[in-house]
C-alpha cells in the first residue's frame, strides 16, 4: 500500500492531481484543499496517501496534511459514504470548519455540502462525533495556504462565482488556483481562468 508519495506535479485539477515519483505517473484524486496547496507544474509536492482498492480497480487518494486523510479515512466508514463522496464531502468546507460541524452534529450546516441530505448529515454527527476530537493540530487551520480573505480583486472574484452558484470553498480554491498560474491583476481575465479550472 502506498501511505506517503513524493515527486514533480505533471498535472493538477481541482478533483486530481499526476506526481511523477521516479519517472512514474502516480494519479491521485484530491479534494479541493490539496488542490489549492499544491505548487505550480514542475515543482515538487509531497501528499499522504490513501490505497483504495476495489475488486476492478486501486485508487490512490492524496492529501496535503495528514489530519486531512485521518478525516478522509473517518468518513469512508460512514454508511453510505464512498471515498468519491468522502472528497465531496472534504471540499464542501474548510477543514477546521467540517470537524466542528461534525464534533457538534451540526445537520444544517453539513447539509450545505453538495450530496449531503439531512439524514447522511445526521448520521456523519451520530457515528463520528466522538471520532473527530484530536484530529486538527494547531498548523492544520492555515495548512492550505487559503486565507480567510484572499484579498482585493481576489475577493471579487470569488464573490462573482458564489453568484454564479459555486460554493465558496469551491470558488476559493479556483481563484487562488487561477492567481497562482498567471501574474494579472485583471478581474475578467482570472475569472476567465478560474472558470476554466472549474469546467475540468
Amino acid at each position: 500500500m502506498i501511505g506517503r508519495l513524493s515527486g514533480i506535479v505533471l498535472e493538477k485539477r481541482p478533483d486530481r492531481a499526476v506526481i511523477d515519483a521516479s519517472g512514474v505517473g502516480y494519479e491521485l484524486h484530491v479534494p479541493l484543499g490539496t488542490f489549492a496547496a499544491l505548487p505550480a507544474l514542475g515543482e515538487r509536492a509531497s501528499l499522504h496517501v490513501h490505497t483504495h482498492v476495489r475488486e476492478d480497480a486501486l485508487l490512490l487518494f492524496g492529501f496535503v496534511t495528514a489530519e486531512e486523510k485521518a478525516l478522509f479515512e473517518r468518513l469512508i466508514t460512514v454508511s453510505g459514504i464512498g471515498p468519491r463522496l468522502a472528497l465531496v464531502v472534504l471540499s464542501g468546507l474548510p477543514l477546521p470548519e467540517l470537524v466542528g460541524a461534525i464534533a457538534a452534529q451540526n445537520v444544517a450546516r453539513l447539509s450545505t455540502i453538495p450530496g449531503v441530505g439531512k439524514k447522511l448529515a445526521e448520521r456523519l454527527g451520530v457515528e463520528l462525533k466522538d471520532k473527530v476530537s484530536g484530529i486538527l493540530s494547531p498548523s492544520s487551520s492555515s495548512a492550505f495556504g487559503i486565507p480567510s480573505a484572499l484579498g482585493g480583486f481576489l475577493d471579487d472574484a470569488v464573490g462573482a462565482l458564489v453568484n454564479l452558484g459555486y460554493r465558496k470553498p469551491q470558488a476559493e480554491a479556483a481563484v487562488k488556483a487561477a492567481s497562482d498560474s498567471t501574474a494579472s491583476s485583471d478581474l475578467p481575465a482570472l475569472l476567465s481562468a478560474a472558470l476554466r479550472l472549474l469546467s475540468r
